[in-house]
């Protein structure tokens, strides 16, 4: 017979997760593998000649990389010398300025780093994220997709989430050429819900690019680097590569940060034998060289692999915290699901949650996860409320806004008419009346009336070819009577035109203001500095729409 408590525990959500003993030859190990090297430094004549533990000769082209443009070196035998424990306390001490740390730890080796994190517990880390955090106010992204790549939900869908406080949203497709068709909903919708909101359109690398030098498209960040040299000539890039990648977005006046994440060279196969941290600290020094704003990082689709191993979860935190450690604008992921827990994935977002970072999701779903085309979030539509509540509980901003069932149904059907004026303007397939209405009150993409894919697909690759841009799409919208959507969308471009918000963790408020790491750093150094919750802003967390005042009795 079995015991009972052990079979009631069997049927628990968290018990159908995978899990895995370390194994750190083949990289299965979140921090302190065996194999990690130790940190060192040695600069001669103005150039390294030894780091960690390699001599210049033994340098992969990651460590070359990261030697000539990832270090600050006139700092660096001074960093190097600091006790990583010593090292570890400074980012917890509220008495350590950020400014101060930031010129030790940008001075330092991916081993050096990673030994740092190694002698901190989870509570330290988020200590040291609270302090460390680029911009002084924390924020939100979002997800916006369907499975059936329908632009009039995309279009509804991004005014929601606009409404509900997301600075930032990213779609991607479950059929690829419906790339232009994707971008220019979401740019419509965005716009719609609120003037500000920063867009993309997740693509192949060349498709990306061409829609961000359309003005389709506002930002990038799935240029991802990898910590080991087989893994990204794999991918049939070098860190070279990818620096003149991120060059080509930033001369056309495009946000842009690289992608990264614990557990992707275990995936590959191609770990080394290094710890997840180990290798991702290798990721984040080259994001810095390459002169990247930032990284969106936190294992991100990798989750799965070090979410499986003993103090996975830490690693990612830790990982986080190296990211801003660099001075790198962090969108700290916490969205591809992971597990079958409401418990264990509440508890792994709240590590971000409750210190903030530049992002604390880099892909919530706006939508039913059902119609998340990256492979499912952990966090989605369904869960608005919740996220809201705790918010609430904690008095914590955690970048989202309580909103009205009527206000949001107002958003998504202007912005459905919108977007059913713009195509009207481009000449592209009819969006009907029928849709229009249908995606004003739909939760997904089940609720919605089925389009012409083969059209559709037509329309998409006529975008590419008619050279259609981003002043076309204004046009469209003044000429359908959207002037509003229309002047949000232009000043956007005008926005791209001054390159202010291509500083590291750079986002706009409603008015078009710059909030960044530049004009409004992180100042915190202990209780009421740095980040305080306004007020205003503390009335709006709290008024919940299903709390009960004492008016309404």
């Amino acid at each position: 017979m079995r015991s009972k408590r052990f079979e009631a525990l069997d049927a628990r959500p968290v018990n159908q997760d995978g899990f895995v003993t370390e194994w750190p030859e083949v990289g299965l190990i979140a921090i302190d593998s065996p194999s990690d090297p130790k940190p060192s430094i040695k600069i001669e004549n103005g150039e390294v000649v030894e780091m960690d533990g390699k001599r210049v000769d033994e340098f992969d082209m990651l460590d070359s990389f990261i030697a000539r443009y990832g270090i600050n070196l006139e700092n660096a035998e001074k960093a190097m010398s600091i006790d990583s424990v010593d090292m570890a306390r400074m980012l917890c001490d509220i008495n350590v300025p950020r400014a101060d740390v930031i010129a030790l730890t940008t001075a330092m080796t991916p081993a050096k780093l990673t030994e740092v994190i190694s002698k901190m517990s989870v509570l330290e880390m988020m200590m040291g994220v609270t302090k460390m955090r680029a911009r002084k106010k924390p924020a939100n992204q979002c997800h916006v997709t369907n499975v059936t790549d329908n632009p009039v939900q995309i279009a509804a869908d991004a005014a929601e989430a606009a409404l509900r406080g997301f600075a930032e949203m990213e779609t991607t497709m479950g059929v690829a050429r419906y790339a232009p068709f994707n971008a220019i909903s979401l740019m419509v919708g965005a716009q719609t819900g609120r003037p500000g909101i920063l867009t993309q359109c997740s693509s192949e690398e060349a498709t990306e690019l061409q829609l961000g030098m359309r003005s389709l498209t506002a930002y990038a960040e799935t240029v991802s680097v990898y910590g080991t040299e087989d893994v990204f000539m794999d991918g049939d890039d070098t860190p070279w590569s990818k620096a003149f990648l991120a060059s080509c977005y930033a001369s056309r006046g495009m946000k842009m940060r690289f992608t990264s994440g614990t557990g992707s060279e275990v995936q590959m196969g191609f770990a080394e034998g290094k710890s997840m941290l180990y290798l991702e600290s290798r990721c984040l020094f080259v994001t810095r060289a390459a002169g990247s704003q930032g990284i969106q990082n936190g294992s991100v689709s990798c989750i799965g692999v070090p979410a499986a191993v003993p103090g996975g979860i830490r690693a990612v935190l830790g990982e986080n915290l190296i990211a801003m450690m660099l001075d790198l604008e962090c969108a700290s992921s916490n969205d591809q699901t992971f597990t079958h827990s409401d418990l264990r994935r509440s508890a792994r977002t709240l590590m971000q949650f409750v210190p903030g970072t530049d992002f604390i999701c880099s892909g919530y779903s706006s939508t039913p996860n059902y119609d998340n085309m990256f492979a499912g979030s952990n966090w989605d539509a369904e869960d608005f409320d919740d996220w809201n509540i705790i918010q609430r509980d904690l008095r914590v901003d955690g970048g989202l806004n309580p909103v009205e069932e009527d206000v949001v149904v107002a958003a998504r059907n202007k912005a459905a008419r919108a977007l059913q004026a713009t195509f009207r303007g481009l000449g592209l397939p009819a969006i009907t009346d029928e849709e229009v209405e249908a995606a004003t009150y739909a939760n997904g993409s089940k609720d919605m009336p089925k389009r012409d894919v083969v059209e559709d697909l037509k329309a998409c690759a006529e975008v590419l070819e008619r050279g259609l841009t981003g002043l076309d799409v204004c046009k469209a919208l003044y000429k359908g009577g959207f002037d509003d959507v229309a002047k949000a969308i232009f000043d956007l471009n005008v926005q791209r035109c001054a390159g202010d918000y291509l500083h590291t963790s750079a986002i706009f408020d409603e008015n078009w203001g710059v909030d960044s790491a530049v004009n409004n750093p992180n100042s915190y150094e202990g209780p009421m500095t740095g980040y305080q919750i306004s007020d205003e802003r503390w009335e709006q967390i709290k008024n919940i729409r299903n709390a009960v005042s004492p008016e309404s009795i």
